[in-house]
């Protein structure tokens, strides 16, 4: 692509000026700025670019959405691990459906190959980006954003979606249209469900090392709570604008997660809440069972800490119903219309030029053919909103389904996380009730072996005091292992009863989770059906802009010498 440095309108690479203002075209800095994806993104300007992707602005052009499109990096394109893990990071983010999570709106693929996902624009900045530029946080902003954080999270592991990459800068600080800021989950290119090991490679290590939990660096099959670790480092990053370990090297500060006591929050921040500094250093126990037992623990013990109003505003599970997201009723204003415009100069042009002659055939002819080509486009974009209609439906009932899951899934989670809290009490109450029990049992092992020892004699008419003695002992252990025996059984019946509760709510997440993927099997059939005509619509009006450019340009040449029509021009620059 070909940019105007005046006027900035976008020229195919054959062109050499601007048909509208006659400035010499240069080369696009970025060649996807300017093209269209999936015959309706229109890409408008790069927002943000790493070493996988680039993110950009973009604008749906059938329905007037203004969205944010990221590009897989072309050189990357080849290594099917890495477009498996692009893929992945669409499907878990739209599949969670959650306010805390970005959302995804679309995804595919361009015609070189090089997959992208269309997402909701953000409004703000990431939360490395503000701890960088501000520093430390007060409590109670750390508790606000905590929470809406451990809220995405819980959604998206109770789904069985682990995060494996949580960091300040995959953390969206969003201004929501109320004013309020809304934290959003991002990047999930390297999350994996419990149950893929397809993209499990022996060796790896995935993550930002400042924020890997204990255990990912011996197994990168680590679960969800190495995400409550990573927490745990946000959110003392976030109390004290630094980081709990520090080290020049990758082997340092990963030694220093796995033996190295953190300094206590208040040691840096002396004003933060006692309970909030406990949840933090809860957080990064070095063992998993010493921490939460889930993300919705975390927000049990963050509420408190929260004022009532900013807990529930905007803050909470999504609800029952998704909103509708709007659909133009016609099609919104677009290029055309200025195509129209330009037409209309154009014949202006060719009258005030020509007063008593016929134009040249050839210029007749290229505005005749730019006007077919703007009734084409016209239809065309008809028949695509048509399609997008029917687009939209198919994706207004998914997202209605996926809201109604999560209410279900938090409904749950929240009877699940209690039940696993129990089970763990459960568990530390009747322990010394089992070590009892084994340490009764070893007492009667023992004393009972000096019975069956060779040459142990019973045959006398007295005993020997040995003979009394050990066979007391052994009677007494006997009675004590008896004893304890009893009571660690019933502990254990006691303990079965808590554990059967995790199981049975296992059981119905197990059945949630068979609906939701039913409902994305279906959503993905139905959009692949509508997706091809909207792409080769696409297609085609692409080719006809295009053409459109070509014919404003053999109109244009020939006309601008003329000094009469200066101001002609002039009003095609105005308007452009």
């Amino acid at each position: 692509m070909r940019i105007c440095p005046r006027c900035q309108l976008k020229y195919p690479d054959d062109n050499a000026r601007c048909f509208v203002d006659g400035a010499a075209l240069e080369p696009m800095p970025d060649e996807r700025i300017g093209t269209t994806l999936a015959g309706r993104y229109l890409i408008e300007s790069a927002i943000g670019e790493g070493g996988m992707a680039t993110v950009y602005r973009a604008r749906h052009t059938l329905v007037d959405r203004p969205v944010a499109i990221k590009v897989m990096a072309t050189h990357l394109t080849k290594d099917a691990s890495l477009r498996e893990r692009f893929r992945r990071e669409a499907k878990n983010s739209a599949s969670l459906a959650h306010p805390n999570i970005i959302e995804i709106l679309d995804t595919g693929e361009t015609d070189d190959g090089t997959a992208f996902m269309v997402m909701e624009l953000l409004d703000g900045a990431s939360l490395g980006t503000v701890i960088e530029q501000h520093g430390a946080m007060p409590a109670a902003k750390v508790a606000e954003l905590g929470l809406q954080i451990a809220r995405g999270l819980a959604r998206a592991h109770d789904f069985q979606v682990v995060h494996r990459d949580l960091k300040p800068d995959n953390i969206f600080l969003h201004r929501g249209r109320d004013g309020r800021t809304v934290v959003k989950l991002l990047d999930f290119g390297i999350a994996r469900s419990l149950h893929d090991s397809r993209l499990t490679s022996a060796g790896e290590i995935f993550g930002t090392p400042q924020y890997m939990a204990p255990e990912r660096v011996m197994s990168i099959d680590a679960g969800p709570l190495a995400d409550l670790y990573a927490v745990g480092i946000i959110f003392f990053e976030m109390l004290t604008g630094q980081l709990p370990f520090h080290a020049d090297t990758l082997p340092g500060i990963l030694i220093k997660h796995m033996q190295e006591v953190p300094p206590k929050v208040s040691s840096l921040a002396p004003d933060v809440p006692r309970r909030l500094e406990e949840l933090v250093m809860k957080l990064l126990a070095k063992k998993p069972e010493d921490r939460p037992v889930d993300a919705h623990q975390v927000i049990k013990e963050l509420l408190p800490l929260v004022p009532a109003d900013v807990a529930s505003h905007a803050l909470g599970p999504a609800p029952a119903v998704a909103a509708p997201r709007n659909v133009a009723p016609t099609l919104p204003p677009t290029t055309l219309e200025r195509w129209a415009r330009r037409a209309a100069v154009f014949e202006q042009m060719l009258r005030r030029a020509y007063p008593n002659s016929v134009p040249p055939p050839e210029l007749v002819q290229a505005l005749a053919q730019l006007k077919t080509v703007i009734v084409r486009i016209n239809e065309l974009r008809s028949l695509g909103l048509k399609e997008q209609r029917k687009l939209d439906a198919i994706e207004s009932n998914a997202r209605e389904a996926r809201t109604r899951l999560g209410h279900a899934v938090d409904t749950l989670g929240v009877d699940l996380s209690s039940a696993r809290e129990a089970s763990r009490a459960a568990r530390l109450e009747v322990q010394p009730y089992f070590d009892t029990d084994r340490v009764a049992q070893e007492a009667y092992v023992q004393t009972h072996k000096r019975l069956i020892e060779p040459g142990w004699h019973l045959g006398v008419s007295v005993p020997s005091a040995e003979v009394v003695q050990t066979l007391r002992d052994t009677a007494e252990t006997m009675d004590r292992w008896l004893l304890s025996r009893g009571a660690a059984e019933k502990a254990q019946l006691w303990l079965a009863s808590k554990e059967r509760e995790v199981t049975d709510l296992g059981f119905q997440f197990d059945a949630l989770r068979a609906q939701r993927q039913r409902v994305e099997q279906q959503f993905e059939a139905d959009h692949a059906e509508l997706e091809v005509n909207l792409i080769e619509n696409g297609k085609q009006i692409e080719k006809l802009d295009q053409e459109l450019m070509a014919l404003g340009g053999q109109l244009a040449a020939p006309l601008r010498p003329r000094g009469e029509l200066g101001d002609l021009f002039v009003e095609l620059e105005t308007d452009r």
